[in-house]
């Protein structure tokens, strides 16, 4: 037998695993990474964050990444390029990151990578008619795991695709995992440049799970803070708070048939660009209108949007809990925006779970990679609304 498939056999029967998570999201800010220890698995799983720090890309990476980022025509040798590149980059920032903690790589057992999401292009989305769901994350595996010395769990969202999903949101399975809670009905919201939700009833009724994309959460404000501000984002929202919303342009902006869609459907910055936001520009015939009070207007169709998805889940009859999770926690207006239409609903961040709300997606997905080896059998009510009953990602080993 080979020696790693030994070792993986080892680490799958351990009482307690020591799994780095990692996220790079459609923000391009950095690299989350998380040192987690899990007991259990499926529904009796256990999660412990023993460090979290989150590594900041340079302007080099950004570029470099924007080169191929969310657009259909790319030069497909940079594809080919970036795919070992980015995964040595991250090798480096995890290495950099253990050295910090003081933890040897031959104390970690697992490293769950999400890569970069570079496209994402589910079908109703891309409307091809021959083509299913489909979506791109960079960042190879075997150079993560050749690097680090580490086996490697990668491009977890492929299986999803292949069982029937789009290939996101993933959050609902650790959501059920580990925040699941008997008599509270939660919803665990997280932002990031999409937002996205998923659905846990307090009856613990696996048939009513579900987690679903809203549509923005900072990807357009983030975009037009880059285009007009030379600015990352509106930290603080102190742009935003400076100007007014024009309804008209914010009409425009929820226009589009996304928004009338069911639930799950999932998106991302392939749609809601800055071309996005100029074309409901036009359409609202709008011919001037301040930087200020567009993005006054773009943090409120985020705010809107998210609102109105978690509206549709809420019943007169029942109470129910907010976790919120995500770079969009930090932007006091756009919180402020979506607590004022939400009043029946208690508001709390995952730190009130004990789980850092900027560190939940990198969790995730060590999550996910536990289950791929010490895991697999929870059913979430037959793969019922999108949720494939499946294991995800792809194994890599360092030699």
């Amino acid at each position: 037998m080979n020696h790693y498939v030994e070792q993986l056999a080892r680490i799958a029967g351990k009482d307690k695993r020591t799994i780095i998570g990692l996220m790079s999201g459609t923000s391009l800010d950095g690299l989350d990474i998380a040192l987690c220890e899990l007991t259990g698995s499926g529904p009796e799983t256990k999660v412990q964050v023993k460090h979290f720090l989150t590594v900041p890309f340079n302007q080099a990476f950004k570029e470099i990444v924007k080169s191929v980022f969310s657009k259909r025509m790319v030069d497909l040798e940079n594809i080919c390029l970036l795919n070992p590149w980015i995964a040595e980059q991250h090798a480096a920032m995890i290495l950099e990151a253990l050295a910090q903690w003081k933890v040897s790589p031959s104390e970690v057992d697992l490293i769950a990578s999400h890569g970069q999401t570079v496209y994402h292009a589910p079908k109703r989305l891309h409307g091809k008619k021959e083509f299913g769901n489909g979506t791109l994350q960079l960042g190879d595996g075997d150079h993560l795991a050749v690097k680090t010395g580490i086996i490697t769990i990668s491009d977890f969202r492929q299986k999803h695709i292949a069982a029937g999903g789009e290939g996101a949101p993933l959050a609902v399975y650790g959501d059920y995992f580990i925040f699941r809670k008997a008599g509270e009905n939660r919803i665990m919201l997280n932002i990031g440049g999409i937002a996205n939700f998923t659905f846990l009833p307090g009856d613990l009724d696996m048939t009513r799970i579900f987690s679903t994309d809203t549509g923005p959460g900072n990807t357009l404000m983030d975009a037009f803070a880059r285009f007009q501000f030379n600015q990352s984002y509106d930290e603080n929202a102190t742009i935003a708070r400076q100007g007014k919303v024009n309804e008209s342009y914010l009409k425009a902006l929820k226009e589009d048939p996304f928004f009338q869609q069911a639930f799950p459907k999932t998106t991302g910055p392939e749609l809601f660009n800055l071309k996005y936001g100029e074309q409901a520009l036009l359409n609202a015939n709008i011919s001037a209108i301040s930087h200020v009070d567009t993005m006054a207007t773009l943090n409120r169709f985020s705010a809107d949007t998210i609102a109105d998805a978690i509206k549709k889940t809420l019943s007169d009859q029942e109470s129910y809990a907010v976790y919120s999770s995500g770079g969009g926690i930090h932007n006091p207006l756009l919180m402020e925006q979506i607590q004022l239409q939400l009043p029946h609903c208690r508001f709390y961040t995952t730190s009130d779970l004990e789980i850092n709300p900027d560190a939940k997606e990198a969790v995730l997905f060590a999550l996910l990679a536990n289950e791929t080896v010490a895991g697999g059998n929870t059913s979430f009510g037959g793969g019922s609304k999108d949720i494939p009953a499946v294991t995800m990602g792809k194994i890599s080993f360092p030699g």
